[in-house]
């Protein structure tokens, strides 16, 4: 009976401990920190954001399904999902999360609804996802037993402004500048424990980001590099610059913002462009902390 009390002593501590350290948990992972090109090494961009036992995915670009099965997080474990914005390279992972997270296999199990928030114009694209893949779903609901409960939307569009707020978790939207013809266009704060993640979204060089990233404990922000040679051969690449930030446009903000880490994603290397390239350019405007973000790489807020 001794014994057994002992063991289950060290087995509440043991839960216990953990329980107290995802409390304490604050943590970025870059899914994936490409564009619309089709790479082996930067898969579609998504980042996801582990804050006390909540997970928050922002985009869901090609392949988020396979990094966060490699990063060992259970797809329909995901608490909230947050979308920037409608080009295809930021939702075109989005039905393969949110069927494949409804499966019931480990790397699935959702049992509630898919909680996805965004700009208006999110429910006709979930609306439009079920409809597609009604057949889907109701054979595997016939013929595996997927409850139904796990394969609804709960979609929230949103205006900017806090969005979201559990368990001393914050979300804020806010607009950011990818150009005229990409309306709506978000980008978010979060907010946990006293430390500050900021997601600039596609954007080219904008006064809210700066606003918003202020002293930010950590700046995702994206960034594409055409070189010179490219832009007098080809002039129409100019027009990525109208709704992109270059290394110099992103750098402007870092040097404004003044962030304690500056991260790019969402990262385009377009022609012969290399990332030391992007780097280089960088650094003829910004001296600061600074990462080139790559596929699986984190970073820890909270001890």
């Amino acid at each position: 009976m001794k014994k057994r009390l002992i063991g289950w002593t060290i087995f509440a501590m043991t839960l216990m401990s953990s329980t107290l350290a995802r409390a304490e948990q604050f943590k970025v992972t870059l899914l994936g920190t490409g564009t619309p090109v089709p790479s082996v090494t930067r898969f579609g961009f998504s980042t996801l954001v582990e804050a006390g036992e909540q997970r928050l995915l922002f985009d869901f670009g090609r392949g988020v399904s396979i990094r966060l099965n490699q990063s060992r997080v259970p797809l329909g474990s995901i608490t909230a999902h947050f979308l920037t914005h409608f080009h295809s390279d930021h939702t075109n992972g989005l039905p393969d999360l949110w069927l494949t997270g409804w499966l019931r296999p480990p790397y699935g199990q959702r049992n509630q609804a898919f909680l996805i928030y965004g700009p208006q114009g999110l429910r006709a694209l979930t609306s439009g996802l079920r409809a597609a893949y009604a057949k889907d779903i109701s054979t595997r609901a016939e013929d595996e037993g997927s409850p139904l409960s796990g394969v609804e939307f709960d979609a929230r569009e949103i205006e900017v402004g806090l969005i979201y707020e559990r368990q001393g978790v914050k979300v804020s939207a806010f607009k950011n500048d990818h150009g005229s013809k990409v309306q709506p266009s978000l980008g978010y704060k979060i907010e946990y424990q006293g430390k500050t993640v900021v997601i600039s979204g596609d954007t080219k060089f904008s006064e809210e980001v700066v606003r918003q990233s202020m002293g930010a404990d950590l700046l995702i922000h994206c960034v594409t590099v055409i070189p010179d040679a490219l832009l007098k051969q080809f002039p129409q690449y100019q027009s990525i610059y109208e709704h992109l930030s270059s290394p110099e446009q992103a750098a402007r903000v870092f040097q404004l913002a003044k962030p304690k880490r500056a991260v790019y994603s969402h990262i385009g290397l377009n022609g012969d462009a290399s990332v030391q390239d992007l780097i280089a350019r960088t650094r003829a405007v910004y001296d600061g902390p600074l990462v080139a973000g790559e596929d699986l790489m984190g970073f820890e807020l909270l001890p």
